[in-house]
């Protein structure tokens, strides 16, 4: 006789406050999807979480892009940028070794 997996998974009960607007959302999600509330809370839960790290990585790009841009940055002005920053770790780390400033 095979036994099969337990389809119930555990579930904490929490108590959340929301505006009227957003339980009417969820309301009118859960009818929608034909689900409980809480079901329908955790799918949106589930798929924001699933979605927020590439769309953090997209914008955290994004912001890259308009600060390179405001900056004018080109590849090279950023090369002799690092080449600068460089150089001046190297003379910071010269003057720790030698115990001056």
């Amino acid at each position: 006789m095979a036994i099969l997996p337990s389809m119930a998974s555990e579930t904490i009960k929490g108590t959340y406050s929301l505006d009227v607007e957003t339980v009417r959302a969820l309301e009118g999600l859960a009818r929608r999807w034909n689900v409980s509330k809480s079901e329908a809370l955790r799918r949106v839960i589930q798929a924001s979480a699933a979605r927020e790290p590439r769309e953090a990585g997209r914008e955290a790009l994004r912001a890259l892009d308009d600060l390179q841009r405001a900056l004018d940055l080109t590849a090279g002005t950023a090369a002799a940028m690092a080449e600068r920053a460089q150089a001046e770790r190297r003379r910071a780390a010269r003057r720790r070794e030698s115990g001056g400033r």
